[in-house]
């Protein structure tokens, strides 16, 4: 199933959906940060996805770090909260949602690096190469308030 996302776009289908979700950036120990290219769209993104009746918030980035790369995580940190409503993700099947994320920071604690259905590549990626990287805005402000160690998370 394929997805378009859309920011601040008048022509962005209407959402029917409100998603809660959790994403997570990960880092290795020279600081580079595991990112994945999205099998739906193409775009390099943090792995993440939607919160289950039974998770907490830091338990799907876990799950979701998991399902995607094969990596299992620690929670270590918080990076902030994004819910802006100019963002729209419109799926093939119908969904159009907002997403309400929560994006923490996590260290590899265990696993094997396995890519998904849901990609086609994995990377953990020094900080000075993301900008070479096809991404999404919203994915682009989470890995740039990360980077600048803010004090406080982002709350948006």
């Amino acid at each position: 199933m394929a997805r378009t996302e859309y920011y601040d776009d008048p022509n962005a289908p209407k959402p029917n959906n409100m998603v809660v979700a959790a994403s997570a950036v990960v880092t290795d120990e020279q600081g580079r940060i595991l990112l994945q290219r999205r099998r739906d769209n193409d775009l390099w993104a943090l792995p993440g996805g939607g919160m289950d009746l039974t998770d907490s918030l830091p338990g799907t980035a876990v799950r979701e770090v998991m399902e995607e790369t094969g990596l299992d995580v620690e929670i270590t940190g918080l990076v902030g909260t994004y819910t802006d409503p100019k963002h729209v993700i419109a799926y093939t099947n119908g969904e159009v949602r907002r997403q309400f994320n929560i994006c923490f920071t996590a260290r590899v604690v265990g696993g094997h690096l396995e890519i998904s259905e849901e990609s086609t590549e994995l990377r953990f990626i020094p900080p000075n190469e993301l900008d070479k990287l096809p991404m999404h805005h919203t994915q682009q402000l989470r890995l740039q308030h990360f980077l600048e160690n803010r004090e406080r998370p982002y709350l948006g």
